[in-house]
Protein backbone atom coordinates (compact mmCIF):
# COMPACT_ATOMS: atom_id res chain seq x y z
CA UNK A 1 0.00 0.00 0.00
CA UNK A 2 1.81 3.75 -1.18
CA UNK A 3 0.05 6.61 0.32
CA UNK A 4 0.68 9.57 -2.46
CA UNK A 5 -0.10 13.35 -1.50
CA UNK A 6 -0.31 16.42 -3.80
CA UNK A 7 0.97 20.05 -2.90
CA UNK A 8 0.18 23.04 -3.70
CA UNK A 9 -3.11 22.32 -5.21
CA UNK A 10 -5.55 24.80 -3.72
CA UNK A 11 -4.60 28.54 -5.03
CA UNK A 12 -5.94 30.08 -2.14
CA UNK A 13 -3.46 27.90 -0.02
CA UNK A 14 -0.60 28.49 -2.22
CA UNK A 15 -1.06 31.68 -0.80
CA UNK A 16 -0.62 31.30 3.24
CA UNK A 17 2.24 28.32 2.59
CA UNK A 18 4.22 30.64 0.37
CA UNK A 19 3.98 33.26 3.21
CA UNK A 20 4.19 30.72 5.50
CA UNK A 21 7.40 28.96 4.34
CA UNK A 22 9.84 31.44 3.18
CA UNK A 23 10.73 34.90 4.57
CA UNK A 24 11.11 38.08 2.57
CA UNK A 25 14.44 38.08 1.56
CA UNK A 26 13.84 34.67 -0.46
CA UNK A 27 11.69 33.46 -3.46
CA UNK A 28 8.73 31.31 -3.25
CA UNK A 29 8.83 28.35 -6.24
CA UNK A 30 6.58 28.94 -9.06
CA UNK A 31 3.02 27.56 -7.69
CA UNK A 32 0.52 28.80 -10.99
CA UNK A 33 -1.25 26.42 -13.22
CA UNK A 34 1.81 25.45 -15.92
CA UNK A 35 3.77 23.92 -13.70
CA UNK A 36 3.67 19.85 -13.00
CA UNK A 37 2.07 18.31 -9.86
CA UNK A 38 3.53 18.44 -6.60
CA UNK A 39 3.77 15.06 -5.58
CA UNK A 40 5.22 13.39 -2.64
CA UNK A 41 4.65 9.85 -0.45
CA UNK A 42 4.12 9.34 3.41
CA UNK A 43 5.62 6.13 4.55
CA UNK A 44 2.95 3.00 5.39
CA UNK A 45 3.29 3.78 9.14
CA UNK A 46 1.93 7.04 8.96
CA UNK A 47 -1.75 5.55 8.27
CA UNK A 48 -4.00 6.44 10.89
CA UNK A 49 -7.55 5.12 10.43
CA UNK A 50 -10.47 3.63 12.19
CA UNK A 51 -11.22 7.15 14.05
CA UNK A 52 -8.35 5.99 16.09
CA UNK A 53 -6.44 9.30 18.31
CA UNK A 54 -3.19 11.15 17.23
CA UNK A 55 -0.87 11.37 19.22
CA UNK A 56 0.68 14.90 18.77
CA UNK A 57 4.82 14.32 18.45
CA UNK A 58 5.84 16.78 21.40
CA UNK A 59 9.62 17.20 19.71
CA UNK A 60 8.61 18.51 16.26
CA UNK A 61 7.22 21.96 17.10
CA UNK A 62 4.00 23.02 15.47
CA UNK A 63 1.59 20.25 14.09
CA UNK A 64 -0.32 22.01 11.24
CA UNK A 65 -3.78 20.05 9.82
CA UNK A 66 -4.33 19.69 6.37
CA UNK A 67 -7.97 18.50 5.29
CA UNK A 68 -8.11 16.57 1.84
CA UNK A 69 -10.02 14.87 -0.66
CA UNK A 70 -8.89 11.14 -0.39
CA UNK A 71 -9.55 9.04 -3.42
CA UNK A 72 -8.98 4.98 -3.02
CA UNK A 73 -7.63 3.45 -5.98
CA UNK A 74 -8.91 -0.02 -6.70
CA UNK A 75 -7.02 -1.44 -9.72
CA UNK A 76 -3.62 -2.44 -10.95
CA UNK A 77 -2.81 0.68 -13.49
CA UNK A 78 0.37 1.80 -15.60
CA UNK A 79 1.12 4.89 -17.13
CA UNK A 80 -3.29 4.98 -17.03
CA UNK A 81 -4.46 8.07 -19.96
CA UNK A 82 -6.60 10.60 -17.98
CA UNK A 83 -9.85 9.83 -19.91
CA UNK A 84 -10.02 6.27 -17.97
CA UNK A 85 -8.45 7.87 -14.89
CA UNK A 86 -11.91 7.55 -13.30
CA UNK A 87 -12.13 3.68 -13.36
CA UNK A 88 -9.02 3.25 -10.88
CA UNK A 89 -10.66 4.46 -7.58
CA UNK A 90 -13.81 3.13 -6.24
CA UNK A 91 -14.51 5.56 -3.17
CA UNK A 92 -13.71 9.16 -1.12
CA UNK A 93 -13.29 10.05 2.39
CA UNK A 94 -11.53 12.81 4.04
CA UNK A 95 -7.76 12.78 5.89
CA UNK A 96 -5.83 14.93 7.37
CA UNK A 97 -1.86 15.43 5.87
CA UNK A 98 -0.83 16.28 9.17
CA UNK A 99 2.54 18.57 8.41
CA UNK A 100 5.40 19.51 11.04
CA UNK A 101 5.07 23.16 9.73
CA UNK A 102 8.40 24.07 11.99
CA UNK A 103 10.36 21.18 10.40
CA UNK A 104 8.99 22.08 6.34
CA UNK A 105 9.98 25.69 6.81
CA UNK A 106 13.49 25.00 8.27
CA UNK A 107 13.33 22.36 5.19
CA UNK A 108 11.75 24.56 2.06
CA UNK A 109 14.54 27.25 2.94
CA UNK A 110 17.15 24.97 2.56
CA UNK A 111 15.68 23.06 -0.18
CA UNK A 112 14.91 19.88 1.10
CA UNK A 113 13.24 17.41 1.12
CA UNK A 114 9.68 17.27 3.04
CA UNK A 115 10.00 13.23 3.92
CA UNK A 116 10.04 13.79 7.91
CA UNK A 117 7.87 16.76 8.69
CA UNK A 118 5.14 14.95 6.31
CA UNK A 119 5.49 11.57 6.25
CA UNK A 120 5.63 10.88 10.09
CA UNK A 121 4.06 7.95 12.09
CA UNK A 122 0.23 9.03 12.24
CA UNK A 123 0.47 11.93 9.64
CA UNK A 124 -2.37 10.46 7.30
CA UNK A 125 -5.53 10.40 8.59
CA UNK A 126 -8.86 8.67 6.70
CA UNK A 127 -11.95 8.80 7.62
CA UNK A 128 -14.37 6.22 6.61
CA UNK A 129 -15.25 5.53 2.67
CA UNK A 130 -18.26 6.87 0.80
CA UNK A 131 -18.45 4.59 -2.29
CA UNK A 132 -17.93 7.14 -5.77
CA UNK A 133 -21.58 6.54 -6.88
CA UNK A 134 -23.28 7.70 -3.91
CA UNK A 135 -21.76 11.02 -4.38
CA UNK A 136 -21.79 13.63 -7.17
CA UNK A 137 -19.16 14.20 -9.28
CA UNK A 138 -15.56 14.14 -7.68
CA UNK A 139 -14.95 17.29 -9.13
CA UNK A 140 -17.80 18.65 -7.54
CA UNK A 141 -18.07 17.45 -4.25
CA UNK A 142 -17.51 19.75 -1.06
CA UNK A 143 -15.69 19.09 1.67
CA UNK A 144 -14.79 20.42 5.50
CA UNK A 145 -13.00 20.25 8.47
CA UNK A 146 -14.13 21.21 12.18
CA UNK A 147 -11.65 21.68 14.99
CA UNK A 148 -13.44 21.51 18.32
CA UNK A 149 -16.99 22.15 16.41
CA UNK A 150 -16.10 25.15 14.60
CA UNK A 151 -15.42 24.80 10.72
CA UNK A 152 -11.88 25.67 10.18
CA UNK A 153 -11.55 24.52 6.42
CA UNK A 154 -13.90 24.44 3.64
CA UNK A 155 -12.99 22.99 0.14
CA UNK A 156 -14.43 22.12 -3.25
CA UNK A 157 -12.98 19.92 -5.32
CA UNK A 158 -13.55 22.27 -8.23
CA UNK A 159 -10.87 24.78 -6.92
CA UNK A 160 -8.38 22.37 -7.48
CA UNK A 161 -5.41 23.45 -9.62
CA UNK A 162 -5.34 19.68 -11.29
CA UNK A 163 -8.31 17.47 -10.84
CA UNK A 164 -8.59 13.97 -9.52
CA UNK A 165 -7.96 12.41 -12.94
CA UNK A 166 -5.35 14.43 -13.96
CA UNK A 167 -3.23 13.71 -10.66
CA UNK A 168 -4.36 9.78 -11.21
CA UNK A 169 -3.20 9.79 -15.04
CA UNK A 170 -0.03 11.31 -13.72
CA UNK A 171 0.92 9.67 -10.45
CA UNK A 172 0.73 6.29 -12.64
CA UNK A 173 3.38 7.76 -15.27
CA UNK A 174 5.96 7.26 -12.23
CA UNK A 175 4.27 4.41 -10.17
CA UNK A 176 2.79 1.77 -10.89
CA UNK A 177 -0.56 1.67 -8.78
CA UNK A 178 -1.75 -0.69 -6.76
CA UNK A 179 -5.43 -1.51 -5.00
CA UNK A 180 -5.53 -0.16 -1.99
CA UNK A 181 -3.43 2.72 -2.79
CA UNK A 182 -4.10 6.25 -1.42
CA UNK A 183 -4.44 9.59 -3.29
CA UNK A 184 -4.39 12.75 -1.11
CA UNK A 185 -5.41 15.32 -3.46
CA UNK A 186 -4.45 18.44 -1.91
CA UNK A 187 -5.67 20.69 1.23
CA UNK A 188 -7.85 24.25 0.48
CA UNK A 189 -6.73 27.18 2.43
CA UNK A 190 -7.43 27.55 6.27
CA UNK A 191 -5.05 25.08 7.51
CA UNK A 192 -3.54 25.40 11.27
CA UNK A 193 -2.18 23.98 14.55
CA UNK A 194 -3.15 21.31 16.11
CA UNK A 195 -2.86 20.30 20.40
CA UNK A 196 -3.85 17.84 22.78
CA UNK A 197 -7.39 17.48 23.44
CA UNK A 198 -8.22 18.97 20.34
CA UNK A 199 -11.34 16.74 18.94
CA UNK A 200 -11.16 16.95 14.81
CA UNK A 201 -14.36 15.98 12.52
CA UNK A 202 -14.83 15.88 9.04
CA UNK A 203 -17.61 15.80 6.49
CA UNK A 204 -17.50 14.61 2.33
CA UNK A 205 -21.06 16.94 1.30
CA UNK A 206 -23.43 16.19 3.94
CA UNK A 207 -21.75 12.95 5.48
CA UNK A 208 -19.29 12.68 8.29
CA UNK A 209 -16.53 10.13 8.01
CA UNK A 210 -14.20 11.45 10.28
CA UNK A 211 -14.21 11.75 13.52
CA UNK A 212 -11.20 11.57 15.97
CA UNK A 213 -9.40 12.88 19.15
CA UNK A 214 -5.85 14.23 19.78
CA UNK A 215 -3.59 13.54 23.03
Amino acid sequence: MKIFAVGMNYAEHNKELADTLYNKEQKAPDMGHDREPVIFTKADSALLKDHKPFFVPDDMGQIDYEAELVVRICRLGKSVPQRFAHRYYDAVTVGIDFTARDMQRKASQQGLPWTICKGFDGSAVIGDWVPKELLPEVQQLRFRLDKNGKTVQEGWAGDMVFGVDELVAYVSRFFTLKTGDLLFTGTPAGVGPVAIDDHLEGWVEEKKVLDFNCK
